[in-house]
């Protein structure tokens, strides 16, 4: 994370603000004046910028300008005397994501700071996206055919709607048709319509004004704006809100729209591409989804196939996802067995290519040894699969996992199709693995180890400091001090 630049003349408030922010764990760079700033810009830029207005040469609004028009989502905080409420109006109309009023009260103002971090944060998350577009792995004749489509699509700007069961690589294969087209160089954003609440859907789509609706304390860019001269792919479009589905309609057809709460319309310079496991044509006839858009977004269509249309790839991938999982946990890469690599590639996985990465992962941690036998698989793919399978499964199949406060032992199933990667795909293991061998009160049993898991890292962050630890998880003094009890945790201070 870049450091959080203060630009001031006045010495003792550069001093008091790098002072919290390093209790914060926060790095910080101060300059004295506006002009050494903005020449420090040609060689780098910060996380948050916070600037006084008044100052000996270039005022912090001229900063601001200048910042906003090489830098449009970075946070810029202006500080302002009370005499100065004007210039603060001047700071907004400018593009400052908040003001700070002197005299400031210092908590407040890292407060602020904080808050412009997480969406500075955000944005960098958003705009950069993967650093490399991950590999569209396949031989088999039907995606050779995807291949070609996507070639065939290069140097086209066309819209495309790419449809395919869940987990079949819809996403990769937008990645692939960003990065070999002439807007490669610019922003591919991808945004799962499915996900996001209604409610915060076209928030999400369109941005806001500050002020638009309760909590919208500052202006934010939606997708459209971040996606700018480059790729927007929208994900599950088939569930997107029908009186959503007009508005995007009116983009697509004029390339303009408005932020939630805006009167100035935005221009829209963005390639769309879509992708849905469902029957937009039966949505259409259902009432569903709207004719006129259906039209606009199948432009071009693209299947994908099912791992069951492509079995002679299951080999490939399997390897593939057992080399990344490892090199993702520092182990040696597991191999599969002959027999093990058959019975894989008979399996119809209803989940595709990402239940066979989930599947991956769970064998990289779970799975005893180097060469993976059938018997070292999840019972639920082993089970019932032929008489060869169950036996080779038999009753030393199933890998385990440990209570982490020590004690029982609870057989591991895989994780449920679709599960994520990461430390939320584990949680559903550790839950599967509980649920199924009978344990009552999970819910009860999980979340103290979770919430003693946060608190834990929390004091050492701050160094045993539970008043600073509270702070930091967004939670009350009293609440810290009562769960350090009753989880039993050690080394929780005062000050």
């Amino acid at each position: 994370m870049k450091p959080i630049w203060i630009v001031d003349d006045d010495e003792s408030i550069r001093w008091v603000l790098e002072k919290a922010l390093a209790r914060e764990n926060l790095a910080t760079k101060s300059f004295a004046n506006a002009r050494d700033a903005i020449a420090a810009l040609e060689f780098d830029t910060p996380q948050v910028l916070v600037s006084d207005i008044r100052m000996p040469g270039a005022s912090g609004l001229e900063l601001l300008q200048t910042v906003k028009s090489r830098f449009p989502g970075l946070p810029v905080i202006i500080i302002t005397a009370f005499s100065d409420l004007d210039s603060a109006v001047a700071a907004f109309q400018g593009g400052a994501f908040e003001y700070l009023a002197k005299p400031f009260d210092i908590d407040k103002a890292v407060e602020l700071i904080r808050r412009a971090l997480e969406e500075s944060l955000r944005e960098t998350s958003v705009e950069s996206g993967p650093s490399e577009t991950p590999e569209i792995l396949g031989q088999a004749p039907a995606m050779q055919e995807v291949f070609r489509a996507i070639g065939r699509l290069s140097q086209s700007n066309v819209t495309v709607l790419i449809t395919g069961e869940s987990g079949s690589g819809k996403e990769l294969v937008a990645r692939a048709l960003h990065k070999h087209s002439p807007r490669a160089a610019q922003s591919f954003i991808a945004l799962n319509t499915a996900a996001i609440p209604k409610d915060l859907l076209e928030s999400e789509l369109f941005g806001h004004e500050r002020g638009a609706f309760t909590g919208a304390q500052t202006t934010r860019r939606g997708r459209f704006e971040q996606a700018e001269n480059g790729t927007l792919f929208l994900d599950e479009i088939g569930d997107m809100p029908f009186d959503l589905q007009t508005r995007l309609l009116r983009v697509l057809s004029d390339g303009h729209f408005y932020r939630v709460g805006g009167h100035q319309p935005m221009k829209a310079n963005v390639r769309v591409i879509t992708a849905t496991h469902q029957n937009l044509e039966q949505r259409v006839r259902d009432g569903l989804f709207r004719e006129d858009l259906y039209h606009r977004l199948n432009v071009i269509r693209l299947r994908l196939p099912s791992l069951r249309e492509r079995r002679e790839d299951i080999p490939i991938l399997v390897r593939h996802f057992l080399v990344q999982s490892a090199r993702q946990l520092g182990v040696e890469a597991k191999r599969m067995s002959e027999p093990t690599m058959q019975f894989l590639s008979s399996l119809d996985l209803p989940g595709n290519v990402r239940q066979l990465e989930n599947l991956c992962n769970w064998i990289t941690v779970m799975a005893p040894g180097q060469t993976v036998e059938i018997k070292d698989l999840p019972l639920e793919l082993t089970q019932g699969q032929g008489d060869g399978a169950s036996t080779a499964a038999g009753d030393d199949a199933p890998a385990a996992v440990v209570h982490p406060h020590g004690g029982q032992v609870f057989e591991a199933v895989a994780p449920a199709t679709g599960a994520p990667p990461g430390w939320i795909g584990l949680l559903e293991l550790q839950a599967a693995g509980m649920l199924g061998a009978g344990q009552q009160e999970v819910m009860a049993v999980l979340g103290r180890q979770f919430e003693s898991a946060l608190i834990k890292t929390a004091l050492k962050h701050t160094h045993g400091r539970k008043n600073d630890a509270a702070v930091r998880l967004g939670i009350g003094r009293n609440t810290i001090t009562r769960k350090i009890s009753e989880l039993g945790i050690d080394g929780a201070k005062d000050e």
